[in-house]
């Protein structure tokens, strides 16, 4: 069955506007990874790699980054030839590999949350406090709903 929605009523055309929202907002972002030699890839990997306790194993960040294995193998390289990680043993089972974040990778990953933070303020610059406040709590609406509903 084809659903096709009528542009004239409020939520018609809010598949395509949260679309083009959301690569704007990647564009932005991007624009601001590119004095800091990171791809967006690369900065969700660090971002991932820095949400564990301990260094994460590299079938652990493919599966949170939703990717192949040799898809984190490729980004690691590049991210331990710039410094910014490193590849650790896991004491428990040599055969294991961990990435660490380096004290390098740890300030580029403070560098990237104000890049984004820059690349959101500049999308949000039109709305009003109150505009914010309100777009905010439907998002929290939104980030709070059962993502197996989707």
């Amino acid at each position: 069955m084809n659903m096709v929605t009528d542009p004239a009523e409020p939520a018609g055309n809010l598949p395509e506007q949260l679309l083009r929202l959301t690569r704007r907002l990647h564009r932005a972002q991007k624009r601001h990874l590119e004095p800091l030699g990171i791809t967006p890839a690369m900065a969700r990997l660090l971002r991932v790699a820095a949400h564990h306790d301990r260094p994460p194993r590299m079938v652990d960040l493919a599966q949170r980054l939703d990717v192949v294995p040799r898809a984190v193998t490729t980004l690691v390289d590049a991210l331990e030839a710039g410094g910014l990680v490193h590849r650790l043993a896991d004491p428990a089972n040599r055969r294991v590999v961990r990435v660490a974040l380096t004290p390098d990778g740890e300030a580029t990953l403070d560098r990237l949350r104000t890049a984004r933070r820059v690349a959101a303020e500049e999308l949000l610059a039109p709305l009003t406090p109150a505009q914010r406040t309100h777009l905010a709590e439907l998002l929290e609406t939104l980030v709070g709903a059962d993502d197996n509903a989707c």
